[in-house]
């Protein structure tokens, strides 16, 4: 792969599909980005950062599972192809019995990663989100397929959400949320009462695909995405909420989006390349 080294290969070497449970998958797409720029560096930042990774977690070693990194997907074509291409390559990994680590790029790319989940078969899942958005509009400046709109497309999917950390929405989101029944933990209440569990109603689905968008956690952590809002989650909140998350169900895919690399502070390109590593990890010892 070009330019774009392997996971942690400073410490492993690039396995057979076959004998990998992480999947990651580089997805530079960046189009309706609507304030700063930068996602589209995201995937490549996150992937040259993690050499400087260690095996060890903390906890355990994630690697032990196997983790195969995929050529990066094909994002210089139209949005709807670009979408077609992010659900092929998910559903490969999927069919060939990987965990989609989808590594973003705008939001939007999440879509084509649930078109993916489906294309493979997978019909009953739900959708947990890290947000500082809550992406709900049906569009965007005139564009269905804008990162605004990405969990409006997925719940007109008929895919159960539930929201975490949201803090910047519009009236027709809130709307929205109501009519359809969106779950939601909002920062306001995540955050000063220091909230580190949710409990997933009974009727959520049993298995869960997480996305995770940078602006979701505080500026004063990530500072490195084009639209930051105050008032987000730290990063200890962030791995508890999506540890709760997995000691009630089985997590079958996440995705860490819009991650815009700032040149010259590589301590951000480090962070989100520890935070994907430290999310292989929670899901590892949770499985056993």
């Amino acid at each position: 792969m070009e330019d774009y080294p392997i996971f942690l290969g400073s410490e492993i070497e690039q396995p057979e599909p076959e004998q990998a449970l992480f999947h990651v998958l580089p997805v530079p797409y960046e189009k309706s980005v609507s304030y700063g720029g930068g996602t589209a560096l995201g995937p490549n930042a996150i992937l040259q950062a993690s050499w400087q990774l260690e095996e060890w977690d903390g906890k355990s070693k994630p690697c032990d599972e196997g983790i195969y990194t995929c050529e990066p997907v094909d994002c210089s074509v139209a949005p709807q192809q670009v979408i077609d291409n992010i659900a092929k390559a998910t559903a490969d990994i999927v069919k060939s019995g990987g965990m989609p680590v989808v590594l973003g790029g705008e939001h939007t790319v999440t879509y084509g990663v649930i078109k993916g989940l489906r294309d493979a078969g997978i019909e009953d899942f739900g959708i947990v989100q890290i947000d500082a958005h809550a992406d709900l509009r049906q569009a965007y400046e005139g564009d269905f397929l804008s990162h605004a709109s990405v969990m409006k497309r997925a719940v007109d999917m008929g895919i159960p959400l539930y929201q975490l950390g949201i803090r910047a929405y519009c009236e027709e989101e809130m709307a929205f949320r109501e009519e359809f029944g969106v779950l939601y933990q909002d920062a306001d209440e995540l955050v000063p009462n220091r909230i580190q569990s949710i409990e997933l109603p009974d009727d959520f689905p049993q298995k869960v695909f997480f996305t995770l968008d940078i602006d979701g956690m505080d500026p004063s952590v990530f500072p490195s995405t084009g639209t930051p809002v105050p008032g987000g989650l730290d990063w200890y909140q962030t791995l508890n909420l999506f540890e709760s998350v997995a000691k009630q169900r089985e997590i079958i895919g996440f995705d860490i989006m819009e991650f815009a690399p700032i040149e010259g502070f590589h301590a951000y390109d480090f962070s989100a390349s520890l935070l994907t590593y430290k999310l292989m990890g929670i899901v590892q010892r949770n499985r056993h």
